[in-house]
Protein backbone atom coordinates (compact mmCIF):
# COMPACT_ATOMS: atom_id res chain seq x y z
CA UNK A 1 0.00 0.00 0.00
CA UNK A 2 2.85 2.35 0.86
CA UNK A 3 4.58 1.59 -2.44
CA UNK A 4 1.42 2.27 -4.41
CA UNK A 5 0.95 5.57 -2.63
CA UNK A 6 4.56 6.58 -3.19
CA UNK A 7 4.57 5.56 -6.82
CA UNK A 8 1.83 8.13 -7.38
CA UNK A 9 3.91 10.90 -5.80
CA UNK A 10 5.42 12.04 -9.09
CA UNK A 11 2.19 11.94 -11.08
CA UNK A 12 0.36 13.58 -8.17
CA UNK A 13 2.90 16.42 -8.09
CA UNK A 14 2.39 16.94 -11.81
CA UNK A 15 -1.36 16.67 -11.34
CA UNK A 16 -1.34 19.62 -8.95
CA UNK A 17 -0.30 21.77 -11.90
CA UNK A 18 -3.11 20.50 -14.12
CA UNK A 19 -5.00 23.81 -14.02
CA UNK A 20 -1.79 25.67 -14.89
CA UNK A 21 -1.13 23.30 -17.80
CA UNK A 22 -4.67 23.85 -19.05
CA UNK A 23 -4.06 27.60 -18.92
CA UNK A 24 -0.82 27.15 -20.85
CA UNK A 25 -2.73 25.08 -23.40
CA UNK A 26 -5.29 27.87 -23.76
CA UNK A 27 -2.56 30.49 -24.16
CA UNK A 28 -0.88 28.24 -26.74
CA UNK A 29 -4.14 28.01 -28.68
CA UNK A 30 -4.50 31.80 -28.82
CA UNK A 31 -0.82 32.24 -29.67
CA UNK A 32 -1.05 29.75 -32.53
CA UNK A 33 -4.17 31.44 -33.86
CA UNK A 34 -2.28 34.74 -33.73
CA UNK A 35 0.48 33.08 -35.76
CA UNK A 36 -1.95 33.38 -38.70
CA UNK A 37 -1.68 37.15 -38.46
CA UNK A 38 1.50 37.58 -40.59
CA UNK A 39 0.05 35.45 -43.38
CA UNK A 40 -3.28 37.32 -43.30
CA UNK A 41 -1.46 40.65 -43.18
CA UNK A 42 0.63 39.67 -46.20
CA UNK A 43 -2.48 38.48 -48.04
CA UNK A 44 -4.27 41.80 -47.41
CA UNK A 45 -1.24 43.87 -48.40
CA UNK A 46 -0.80 42.05 -51.70
CA UNK A 47 -4.47 41.73 -52.63
CA UNK A 48 -5.94 44.96 -51.21
CA UNK A 49 -3.32 47.59 -50.45
CA UNK A 50 -1.26 47.14 -53.61
CA UNK A 51 -4.40 46.89 -55.73
CA UNK A 52 -6.07 49.96 -54.22
CA UNK A 53 -2.91 52.00 -53.49
CA UNK A 54 -4.65 53.08 -50.24
CA UNK A 55 -2.16 54.18 -47.58
CA UNK A 56 -4.83 54.49 -44.89
CA UNK A 57 -5.69 50.82 -45.29
CA UNK A 58 -2.01 49.95 -45.01
CA UNK A 59 -1.68 52.06 -41.85
CA UNK A 60 -4.70 50.52 -40.17
CA UNK A 61 -3.62 47.01 -41.10
CA UNK A 62 -0.15 47.74 -39.70
CA UNK A 63 -1.58 49.12 -36.43
CA UNK A 64 -3.76 46.04 -36.02
CA UNK A 65 -0.71 43.89 -36.74
CA UNK A 66 1.33 45.65 -34.03
CA UNK A 67 -1.48 45.29 -31.49
CA UNK A 68 -1.87 41.59 -32.15
CA UNK A 69 1.91 41.08 -31.97
CA UNK A 70 1.97 42.81 -28.58
CA UNK A 71 -0.84 40.54 -27.39
CA UNK A 72 1.08 37.51 -28.64
CA UNK A 73 4.24 38.65 -26.83
CA UNK A 74 2.29 39.13 -23.59
CA UNK A 75 0.77 35.67 -23.87
CA UNK A 76 4.20 34.15 -24.59
CA UNK A 77 5.57 35.86 -21.48
CA UNK A 78 2.68 34.71 -19.30
CA UNK A 79 2.91 31.18 -20.67
CA UNK A 80 6.62 31.02 -19.88
CA UNK A 81 6.15 32.43 -16.38
CA UNK A 82 3.38 29.94 -15.60
CA UNK A 83 5.58 27.02 -16.61
CA UNK A 84 8.48 28.36 -14.54
CA UNK A 85 6.19 28.45 -11.52
CA UNK A 86 4.97 24.94 -12.31
CA UNK A 87 8.58 23.73 -12.46
CA UNK A 88 9.38 25.32 -9.10
CA UNK A 89 6.23 23.84 -7.55
CA UNK A 90 7.18 20.40 -8.88
CA UNK A 91 10.68 20.73 -7.43
CA UNK A 92 9.42 21.83 -4.02
CA UNK A 93 6.84 19.02 -3.96
CA UNK A 94 9.37 16.30 -4.69
CA UNK A 95 12.88 17.35 -3.69
CA UNK A 96 12.60 16.21 -0.07
CA UNK A 97 10.86 12.96 -1.04
CA UNK A 98 13.59 12.21 -3.57
CA UNK A 99 16.35 13.09 -1.12
CA UNK A 100 14.76 10.84 1.52
CA UNK A 101 14.29 8.01 -0.98
CA UNK A 102 17.95 8.29 -2.05
CA UNK A 103 18.97 8.14 1.60
CA UNK A 104 16.87 5.04 2.22
CA UNK A 105 18.23 3.36 -0.91
CA UNK A 106 21.79 3.85 0.33
CA UNK A 107 20.75 2.70 3.80
CA UNK A 108 19.38 -0.48 2.27
CA UNK A 109 22.65 -1.21 0.44
CA UNK A 110 21.56 0.09 -2.97
CA UNK A 111 23.99 2.92 -3.74
CA UNK A 112 22.11 5.86 -5.22
CA UNK A 113 23.78 9.16 -5.95
CA UNK A 114 21.61 11.90 -4.44
CA UNK A 115 23.26 14.39 -6.81
CA UNK A 116 22.13 12.27 -9.77
CA UNK A 117 18.57 11.86 -8.53
CA UNK A 118 18.19 15.55 -7.75
CA UNK A 119 19.76 16.18 -11.16
CA UNK A 120 16.96 14.07 -12.67
CA UNK A 121 14.46 16.32 -10.93
CA UNK A 122 16.27 19.36 -12.33
CA UNK A 123 16.18 17.76 -15.80
CA UNK A 124 12.43 17.27 -15.49
CA UNK A 125 11.88 20.81 -14.24
CA UNK A 126 13.98 22.32 -17.01
CA UNK A 127 12.05 20.37 -19.62
CA UNK A 128 8.80 21.76 -18.25
CA UNK A 129 10.13 25.30 -18.58
CA UNK A 130 12.03 24.88 -21.87
CA UNK A 131 11.23 25.21 -25.53
CA UNK A 132 10.77 21.46 -25.88
CA UNK A 133 7.46 21.49 -24.02
CA UNK A 134 6.30 24.53 -25.99
CA UNK A 135 6.79 22.48 -29.14
CA UNK A 136 4.41 19.82 -27.80
CA UNK A 137 1.84 22.48 -26.92
CA UNK A 138 2.17 24.05 -30.37
CA UNK A 139 2.20 20.83 -32.43
CA UNK A 140 -1.55 20.02 -32.12
CA UNK A 141 -2.36 23.34 -33.77
CA UNK A 142 -0.55 22.78 -37.05
CA UNK A 143 -3.79 21.36 -38.58
CA UNK A 144 -5.19 24.91 -38.36
CA UNK A 145 -2.49 26.19 -40.69
CA UNK A 146 -3.00 23.16 -42.89
CA UNK A 147 -6.74 23.82 -43.07
CA UNK A 148 -6.16 27.44 -44.13
CA UNK A 149 -3.81 26.27 -46.88
CA UNK A 150 -6.53 23.85 -48.06
CA UNK A 151 -8.90 26.82 -48.20
CA UNK A 152 -6.48 28.57 -50.55
CA UNK A 153 -6.26 25.56 -52.84
CA UNK A 154 -6.64 21.77 -52.29
CA UNK A 155 -3.41 21.03 -54.19
CA UNK A 156 -1.46 23.37 -51.91
CA UNK A 157 -3.06 21.62 -48.92
CA UNK A 158 -2.03 18.20 -50.18
CA UNK A 159 1.56 19.39 -50.65
CA UNK A 160 1.59 20.76 -47.09
CA UNK A 161 0.06 17.54 -45.74
CA UNK A 162 2.67 15.44 -47.56
CA UNK A 163 5.44 17.60 -46.07
CA UNK A 164 4.01 17.16 -42.56
CA UNK A 165 3.87 13.37 -43.03
CA UNK A 166 7.52 13.33 -44.17
CA UNK A 167 8.64 15.25 -41.06
CA UNK A 168 6.55 13.06 -38.75
CA UNK A 169 8.12 9.94 -40.26
CA UNK A 170 11.57 11.42 -39.73
CA UNK A 171 10.66 12.13 -36.09
CA UNK A 172 9.38 8.56 -35.64
CA UNK A 173 12.51 6.95 -37.06
CA UNK A 174 14.66 9.34 -35.02
CA UNK A 175 12.98 8.07 -31.84
CA UNK A 176 13.29 4.41 -32.83
CA UNK A 177 16.96 4.66 -33.74
CA UNK A 178 18.16 6.61 -30.71
CA UNK A 179 15.99 5.56 -27.75
CA UNK A 180 17.86 2.36 -26.84
CA UNK A 181 21.31 3.91 -27.21
CA UNK A 182 20.38 6.94 -25.12
CA UNK A 183 19.00 4.72 -22.34
CA UNK A 184 22.17 2.63 -22.30
CA UNK A 185 24.33 5.76 -22.37
CA UNK A 186 22.45 7.19 -19.39
CA UNK A 187 22.94 3.96 -17.43
CA UNK A 188 26.66 3.84 -18.24
CA UNK A 189 27.06 7.50 -17.28
CA UNK A 190 25.58 6.81 -13.85
CA UNK A 191 27.84 3.78 -13.39
CA UNK A 192 30.91 5.79 -14.34
CA UNK A 193 29.93 8.54 -11.93
CA UNK A 194 29.46 6.10 -9.06
CA UNK A 195 32.79 4.39 -9.74
CA UNK A 196 34.71 7.67 -9.91
CA UNK A 197 33.04 9.09 -6.79
CA UNK A 198 33.53 5.88 -4.80
CA UNK A 199 37.17 5.51 -5.82
CA UNK A 200 38.26 9.07 -5.28
CA UNK A 201 36.90 9.10 -1.72
CA UNK A 202 39.72 6.70 -0.82
CA UNK A 203 42.47 8.89 -2.26
CA UNK A 204 45.01 8.12 0.47
CA UNK A 205 44.73 4.34 0.04
CA UNK A 206 44.91 4.73 -3.73
CA UNK A 207 48.01 6.90 -3.55
CA UNK A 208 49.82 4.76 -0.98
CA UNK A 209 49.38 1.50 -2.88
CA UNK A 210 49.61 2.83 -6.42
CA UNK A 211 46.06 1.82 -7.30
CA UNK A 212 45.25 4.91 -9.37
CA UNK A 213 46.03 3.46 -12.86
CA UNK A 214 43.83 0.38 -12.27
CA UNK A 215 40.92 2.34 -10.80
CA UNK A 216 41.24 5.05 -13.43
CA UNK A 217 41.13 2.38 -16.16
CA UNK A 218 38.03 0.89 -14.57
CA UNK A 219 36.32 4.29 -14.72
CA UNK A 220 37.70 4.98 -18.21
CA UNK A 221 36.23 1.77 -19.63
CA UNK A 222 32.78 2.83 -18.47
CA UNK A 223 33.31 6.40 -19.68
CA UNK A 224 34.41 5.23 -23.13
CA UNK A 225 31.43 2.88 -23.37
CA UNK A 226 29.15 5.78 -22.38
CA UNK A 227 30.70 8.09 -24.98
CA UNK A 228 30.37 5.43 -27.68
CA UNK A 229 26.69 4.87 -26.96
CA UNK A 230 25.96 8.58 -26.70
CA UNK A 231 27.95 9.40 -29.84
CA UNK A 232 26.14 6.66 -31.75
CA UNK A 233 22.77 8.07 -30.68
CA UNK A 234 23.87 11.67 -31.27
CA UNK A 235 25.18 10.85 -34.76
CA UNK A 236 21.82 9.44 -35.74
CA UNK A 237 19.96 12.32 -34.11
CA UNK A 238 22.13 14.88 -35.92
CA UNK A 239 21.51 13.11 -39.24
CA UNK A 240 17.74 13.12 -38.70
CA UNK A 241 17.78 16.75 -37.55
CA UNK A 242 19.71 17.76 -40.66
CA UNK A 243 17.28 15.83 -42.85
CA UNK A 244 14.32 17.41 -41.08
CA UNK A 245 15.65 20.95 -41.44
CA UNK A 246 16.53 20.44 -45.09
CA UNK A 247 13.14 18.90 -45.82
CA UNK A 248 11.34 21.82 -44.16
CA UNK A 249 13.26 24.47 -46.08
CA UNK A 250 12.87 22.55 -49.34
CA UNK A 251 9.14 22.02 -48.81
CA UNK A 252 8.64 25.71 -48.08
CA UNK A 253 10.42 26.59 -51.34
CA UNK A 254 8.41 23.97 -53.24
CA UNK A 255 5.24 25.50 -51.81
CA UNK A 256 6.26 28.93 -53.10
CA UNK A 257 7.07 27.53 -56.55
CA UNK A 258 3.90 25.45 -56.79
CA UNK A 259 1.81 28.40 -55.62
CA UNK A 260 3.46 30.58 -58.27
CA UNK A 261 2.37 28.03 -60.86
CA UNK A 262 -1.20 28.26 -59.59
CA UNK A 263 -1.02 32.07 -59.73
CA UNK A 264 0.03 31.85 -63.36
CA UNK A 265 -2.92 29.54 -64.02
CA UNK A 266 -5.20 32.03 -62.27
CA UNK A 267 -6.27 29.57 -59.53
CA UNK A 268 -5.05 31.75 -56.64
CA UNK A 269 -3.93 35.35 -56.13
CA UNK A 270 -0.36 36.56 -55.53
CA UNK A 271 -1.24 37.30 -51.90
CA UNK A 272 -2.34 33.70 -51.42
CA UNK A 273 0.97 32.55 -52.86
CA UNK A 274 2.97 34.48 -50.22
CA UNK A 275 0.54 33.57 -47.42
CA UNK A 276 0.68 29.87 -48.34
CA UNK A 277 4.48 29.94 -48.21
CA UNK A 278 4.39 31.54 -44.75
CA UNK A 279 1.73 29.11 -43.51
CA UNK A 280 3.75 26.18 -44.85
CA UNK A 281 6.60 27.27 -42.60
CA UNK A 282 4.24 27.53 -39.62
CA UNK A 283 2.75 24.10 -40.39
CA UNK A 284 6.13 22.39 -40.39
CA UNK A 285 7.84 24.44 -37.66
CA UNK A 286 6.25 22.64 -34.65
CA UNK A 287 7.16 19.26 -36.11
CA UNK A 288 10.73 20.40 -36.67
CA UNK A 289 10.84 21.75 -33.11
CA UNK A 290 9.69 18.39 -31.77
CA UNK A 291 12.41 16.59 -33.73
CA UNK A 292 14.98 19.11 -32.49
CA UNK A 293 13.87 18.73 -28.87
CA UNK A 294 13.43 14.97 -29.04
CA UNK A 295 16.66 14.35 -27.15
CA UNK A 296 15.43 16.60 -24.34
CA UNK A 297 12.15 14.73 -24.35
CA UNK A 298 13.90 11.35 -24.11
CA UNK A 299 16.18 12.52 -21.31
CA UNK A 300 13.21 13.92 -19.41
CA UNK A 301 11.32 10.66 -19.91
CA UNK A 302 14.29 8.62 -18.62
CA UNK A 303 14.64 10.96 -15.63
CA UNK A 304 10.92 10.58 -14.93
CA UNK A 305 11.23 6.78 -15.07
CA UNK A 306 14.21 6.74 -12.70
CA UNK A 307 12.47 9.01 -10.21
CA UNK A 308 9.26 7.01 -10.41
CA UNK A 309 11.19 3.79 -9.76
CA UNK A 310 13.09 5.35 -6.84
CA UNK A 311 9.93 6.63 -5.18
CA UNK A 312 8.18 3.31 -5.78
CA UNK A 313 10.93 1.17 -4.26
CA UNK A 314 11.78 3.45 -1.34
CA UNK A 315 8.53 5.07 -0.19
CA UNK A 316 8.18 7.42 2.75
CA UNK A 317 7.43 5.72 6.02
CA UNK A 318 3.87 6.48 7.15
CA UNK A 319 3.50 8.98 9.94
CA UNK A 320 2.91 7.33 13.28
CA UNK A 321 1.52 8.48 16.59
CA UNK A 322 4.30 10.08 18.70
CA UNK A 323 5.42 7.85 21.55
CA UNK A 324 6.83 8.80 24.96
CA UNK A 325 10.60 9.02 25.26
CA UNK A 326 11.95 5.49 25.88
CA UNK A 327 13.51 4.41 29.17
CA UNK A 328 15.69 1.75 27.51
CA UNK A 329 13.90 -1.64 27.88
CA UNK A 330 15.01 -3.71 24.85
CA UNK A 331 13.43 -7.00 23.79
CA UNK A 332 14.80 -8.97 20.84
CA UNK A 333 11.99 -11.25 19.68
CA UNK A 334 13.25 -14.18 17.59
CA UNK A 335 15.00 -11.74 15.27
CA UNK A 336 16.65 -12.94 12.07
CA UNK A 337 18.35 -10.59 9.67
CA UNK A 338 20.25 -10.43 6.43
CA UNK A 339 21.95 -7.59 4.63
CA UNK A 340 19.38 -5.57 2.64
CA UNK A 341 19.05 -6.91 -0.88
CA UNK A 342 20.41 -10.36 0.02
CA UNK A 343 18.92 -13.58 1.38
CA UNK A 344 21.91 -14.87 3.32
CA UNK A 345 20.92 -14.81 7.00
CA UNK A 346 23.51 -13.11 9.19
CA UNK A 347 21.46 -13.52 12.37
CA UNK A 348 19.15 -16.41 13.19
CA UNK A 349 16.37 -16.38 15.79
CA UNK A 350 18.00 -14.15 18.39
CA UNK A 351 15.82 -13.86 21.48
CA UNK A 352 16.63 -12.07 24.74
CA UNK A 353 15.53 -9.21 26.97
CA UNK A 354 17.83 -6.36 27.99
CA UNK A 355 16.57 -4.58 31.06
CA UNK A 356 16.71 -0.79 31.23
CA UNK A 357 19.99 0.39 32.70
CA UNK A 358 21.97 -2.71 31.65
CA UNK A 359 25.50 -2.45 30.32
CA UNK A 360 25.76 -5.27 27.78
CA UNK A 361 28.99 -6.43 26.16
CA UNK A 362 28.24 -7.94 22.74
CA UNK A 363 31.01 -10.45 22.03
CA UNK A 364 31.84 -13.14 19.53
CA UNK A 365 34.31 -13.98 16.78
CA UNK A 366 34.59 -11.92 13.61
CA UNK A 367 31.68 -12.53 11.28
CA UNK A 368 29.38 -13.74 14.05
CA UNK A 369 26.82 -10.98 13.36
CA UNK A 370 27.66 -8.43 16.05
CA UNK A 371 27.51 -5.35 13.78
CA UNK A 372 24.34 -6.69 12.17
CA UNK A 373 22.72 -6.97 15.60
CA UNK A 374 23.88 -3.41 16.37
CA UNK A 375 22.08 -2.23 13.24
CA UNK A 376 18.91 -4.04 14.29
CA UNK A 377 19.10 -2.58 17.79
CA UNK A 378 19.22 0.96 16.38
CA UNK A 379 16.56 0.37 13.72
CA UNK A 380 18.95 0.92 10.81
CA UNK A 381 18.13 -2.44 9.20
CA UNK A 382 14.78 -4.23 9.38
CA UNK A 383 14.58 -7.75 10.74
CA UNK A 384 13.72 -10.32 8.08
CA UNK A 385 11.65 -12.07 10.77
CA UNK A 386 10.89 -11.20 14.35
CA UNK A 387 11.66 -7.71 15.61
CA UNK A 388 13.52 -5.58 18.12
CA UNK A 389 11.32 -3.69 20.57
CA UNK A 390 12.30 -0.63 22.55
CA UNK A 391 9.87 -0.05 25.42
CA UNK A 392 7.45 -2.36 23.65
CA UNK A 393 7.50 -0.59 20.25
CA UNK A 394 9.14 -1.99 17.11
CA UNK A 395 12.25 0.18 16.85
CA UNK A 396 12.38 -0.07 13.04
CA UNK A 397 8.88 1.38 12.75
CA UNK A 398 9.55 4.19 15.23
CA UNK A 399 9.86 7.70 13.81
CA UNK A 400 13.63 8.19 13.74
CA UNK A 401 13.45 11.98 13.98
CA UNK A 402 11.57 11.52 17.23
CA UNK A 403 13.49 8.47 18.50
CA UNK A 404 16.94 9.82 17.56
CA UNK A 405 16.86 12.27 20.47
CA UNK A 406 16.86 9.34 22.88
CA UNK A 407 19.30 7.04 21.08
CA UNK A 408 23.07 7.21 20.65
CA UNK A 409 25.01 5.20 18.07
CA UNK A 410 28.72 4.93 17.31
CA UNK A 411 29.43 2.76 14.22
CA UNK A 412 32.70 1.00 13.46
CA UNK A 413 33.54 3.52 10.77
CA UNK A 414 32.96 6.89 12.41
CA UNK A 415 31.45 9.36 9.95
CA UNK A 416 31.80 13.04 10.76
CA UNK A 417 30.41 15.72 8.47
CA UNK A 418 31.54 19.04 7.08
CA UNK A 419 30.85 21.60 9.78
CA UNK A 420 32.25 22.56 13.15
CA UNK A 421 33.10 20.17 15.96
CA UNK A 422 30.15 21.58 17.90
CA UNK A 423 27.82 20.99 14.93
CA UNK A 424 28.88 17.35 14.76
CA UNK A 425 28.47 16.72 18.47
CA UNK A 426 25.04 18.43 18.44
CA UNK A 427 24.03 16.25 15.46
CA UNK A 428 23.51 19.42 13.40
CA UNK A 429 20.43 20.16 15.45
CA UNK A 430 18.35 23.22 14.64
CA UNK A 431 19.43 26.21 16.76
CA UNK A 432 16.97 27.42 19.36
CA UNK A 433 14.70 30.41 18.83
CA UNK A 434 17.43 32.74 20.07
CA UNK A 435 19.75 31.40 17.38
CA UNK A 436 22.13 29.98 19.98
CA UNK A 437 23.15 26.33 20.10
CA UNK A 438 22.66 24.44 23.35
CA UNK A 439 26.28 24.87 24.44
CA UNK A 440 25.71 23.22 27.81
CA UNK A 441 24.57 19.95 26.25
CA UNK A 442 27.45 20.00 23.76
CA UNK A 443 30.06 20.51 26.45
CA UNK A 444 28.38 17.98 28.75
CA UNK A 445 28.50 15.31 26.03
CA UNK A 446 32.14 16.12 25.29
CA UNK A 447 33.05 15.89 28.97
CA UNK A 448 31.19 12.63 29.36
CA UNK A 449 33.13 11.24 26.38
CA UNK A 450 36.37 12.58 27.88
CA UNK A 451 37.11 14.67 24.81
CA UNK A 452 36.50 18.18 26.20
CA UNK A 453 40.18 18.94 26.82
CA UNK A 454 41.17 17.53 23.44
CA UNK A 455 38.66 19.79 21.68
CA UNK A 456 39.90 22.86 23.51
CA UNK A 457 43.37 22.18 22.09
CA UNK A 458 42.06 22.38 18.50
CA UNK A 459 42.77 25.66 16.64
CA UNK A 460 39.29 27.08 17.22
CA UNK A 461 38.07 24.77 19.94
CA UNK A 462 34.47 23.70 19.48
CA UNK A 463 34.17 26.02 16.47
CA UNK A 464 37.00 24.29 14.58
CA UNK A 465 35.68 23.54 11.07
CA UNK A 466 35.98 19.97 9.82
CA UNK A 467 36.06 18.74 6.24
CA UNK A 468 34.03 15.88 4.81
CA UNK A 469 34.48 12.63 6.75
CA UNK A 470 36.04 14.66 9.57
CA UNK A 471 39.08 15.63 7.51
CA UNK A 472 41.69 17.25 9.75
CA UNK A 473 41.31 14.83 12.66
CA UNK A 474 43.10 11.59 13.50
CA UNK A 475 41.22 8.30 13.71
CA UNK A 476 41.22 8.42 17.51
CA UNK A 477 39.99 12.02 17.59
CA UNK A 478 37.16 11.16 15.20
CA UNK A 479 36.15 8.22 17.35
CA UNK A 480 36.09 10.24 20.55
CA UNK A 481 34.10 13.08 18.96
CA UNK A 482 31.77 10.42 17.49
CA UNK A 483 31.32 9.06 21.02
CA UNK A 484 30.45 12.56 22.27
CA UNK A 485 27.85 12.80 19.49
CA UNK A 486 26.38 9.44 20.56
CA UNK A 487 26.11 10.68 24.16
CA UNK A 488 24.62 14.09 23.27
CA UNK A 489 21.33 14.98 24.97
CA UNK A 490 21.64 12.16 27.56
CA UNK A 491 20.15 9.32 25.47
CA UNK A 492 18.31 6.47 27.18
CA UNK A 493 19.73 3.81 24.83
CA UNK A 494 23.27 3.74 23.40
CA UNK A 495 24.87 1.27 20.98
CA UNK A 496 28.64 1.40 20.50
CA UNK A 497 30.30 -0.71 17.80
CA UNK A 498 34.02 -1.15 18.59
CA UNK A 499 34.19 2.21 20.41
CA UNK A 500 37.87 1.75 21.30
CA UNK A 501 39.14 0.48 17.95
CA UNK A 502 41.27 3.60 17.35
CA UNK A 503 41.82 4.78 20.92
CA UNK A 504 45.10 5.11 22.79
CA UNK A 505 45.45 4.46 26.52
CA UNK A 506 44.06 7.89 27.42
CA UNK A 507 41.10 7.32 25.13
CA UNK A 508 40.51 3.88 26.63
CA UNK A 509 40.44 5.31 30.13
CA UNK A 510 38.01 8.06 29.03
CA UNK A 511 35.76 5.46 27.40
CA UNK A 512 35.73 3.27 30.52
CA UNK A 513 34.90 6.31 32.65
CA UNK A 514 32.06 7.21 30.28
CA UNK A 515 30.62 3.69 30.48
CA UNK A 516 30.79 3.82 34.25
CA UNK A 517 28.86 7.12 34.29
CA UNK A 518 26.27 5.78 31.86
CA UNK A 519 25.79 2.74 34.07
CA UNK A 520 25.33 5.04 37.09
CA UNK A 521 22.74 7.13 35.20
CA UNK A 522 20.74 4.04 34.30
CA UNK A 523 21.32 4.36 30.55
CA UNK A 524 20.97 1.10 28.60
CA UNK A 525 24.22 0.48 26.74
CA UNK A 526 25.17 -2.25 24.27
CA UNK A 527 28.80 -2.17 23.18
CA UNK A 528 30.92 -4.41 20.99
CA UNK A 529 34.48 -4.98 22.07
CA UNK A 530 37.21 -7.61 22.14
CA UNK A 531 39.19 -5.98 24.97
CA UNK A 532 38.97 -7.75 28.31
CA UNK A 533 39.26 -4.57 30.36
CA UNK A 534 36.16 -3.09 28.69
CA UNK A 535 34.14 -6.31 28.73
CA UNK A 536 34.68 -6.69 32.46
CA UNK A 537 32.77 -3.43 33.05
CA UNK A 538 29.58 -4.91 31.60
CA UNK A 539 26.65 -6.05 33.70
CA UNK A 540 25.71 -8.61 31.05
CA UNK A 541 27.38 -10.45 28.20
CA UNK A 542 25.60 -11.36 24.98
CA UNK A 543 27.65 -13.85 22.96
CA UNK A 544 27.07 -14.63 19.29
CA UNK A 545 28.52 -17.40 17.17
CA UNK A 546 27.74 -18.06 13.51
CA UNK A 547 24.82 -15.65 13.69
CA UNK A 548 23.19 -17.45 16.60
CA UNK A 549 22.81 -16.56 20.25
CA UNK A 550 25.32 -18.65 22.17
CA UNK A 551 24.76 -17.09 25.58
CA UNK A 552 23.17 -14.15 27.34
CA UNK A 553 23.81 -13.78 31.04
CA UNK A 554 24.83 -11.43 33.80
CA UNK A 555 28.46 -11.10 34.83
CA UNK A 556 27.62 -12.63 38.21
CA UNK A 557 26.37 -15.81 36.56
CA UNK A 558 29.36 -15.90 34.24
CA UNK A 559 31.72 -15.41 37.16
CA UNK A 560 30.04 -18.26 39.02
CA UNK A 561 30.36 -20.55 36.02
CA UNK A 562 33.90 -19.36 35.32
CA UNK A 563 35.09 -20.48 38.76
CA UNK A 564 34.71 -24.07 37.64
CA UNK A 565 37.31 -23.66 34.87
CA UNK A 566 38.89 -20.23 34.42
CA UNK A 567 38.13 -16.73 35.66
CA UNK A 568 36.53 -14.27 33.27
CA UNK A 569 39.70 -12.16 33.29
CA UNK A 570 41.56 -14.91 31.44
CA UNK A 571 39.04 -15.05 28.63
CA UNK A 572 40.16 -13.65 25.25
CA UNK A 573 37.00 -12.70 23.35
CA UNK A 574 38.83 -12.13 20.10
CA UNK A 575 39.73 -15.79 19.87
CA UNK A 576 36.84 -17.97 18.65
CA UNK A 577 38.20 -21.14 20.29
CA UNK A 578 38.49 -19.48 23.70
CA UNK A 579 34.99 -18.05 23.37
CA UNK A 580 33.63 -21.47 22.48
CA UNK A 581 35.41 -23.18 25.41
CA UNK A 582 34.21 -20.57 27.90
CA UNK A 583 30.62 -20.66 26.66
CA UNK A 584 30.58 -24.43 26.81
CA UNK A 585 31.66 -24.13 30.43
CA UNK A 586 28.96 -21.59 31.12
CA UNK A 587 26.25 -24.03 30.19
CA UNK A 588 22.85 -23.12 28.72
CA UNK A 589 22.34 -19.50 29.78
CA UNK A 590 19.78 -18.57 27.16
Amino acid sequence: MEKTHSSLALSTALGRSRAAFLSVGLFSAVINILMLVPAIYMLQVYDRVLASQNKTTLLMLSLILVGLFLLMAALEYIRGMVLVRCGNQLDMSLNQKIYNASFRANLMGKPVDAVQTLGDLTQLRQFLTGQGLFAFFDAPWFPIYLAVIFLFDPWLGLLALGGAVVLLLLAFFNEKSTAVHLAEASHLSQQAGRVSAGSLRQSEVIEAMGMLPALRQRWLDLQIAFLCKQSHASDKAVAFNAATKTARVALQSFMLGFAALLVIDGSISAGMMIAASILMGRTLAPIEQIVGSWKQWQQARLAYGRLQSLLLNYPDKPERLPLPAPIGQVVIENASACAPGTRNLLLKNIHCTISAGSLVALVGPSGSGKSTLARLLTGIWPASSGCVRLDGADIYQWNKEELGKSVGYLPQEVALFAGTVADNIARFGTPSITGERDAEKIVAAAKLAGVHELILQLPQGYDTPLGEQGAGLSGGQKQRIGLARALYNEPAFVVLDEPNANLDDAGDRALMAALEQLKTRGCTVVFISHRQSLVQQATHILALQNGQLRAFSSMEEIAAQGKKQAPVSTLSYNQPAAVRVQLNNLGDLT
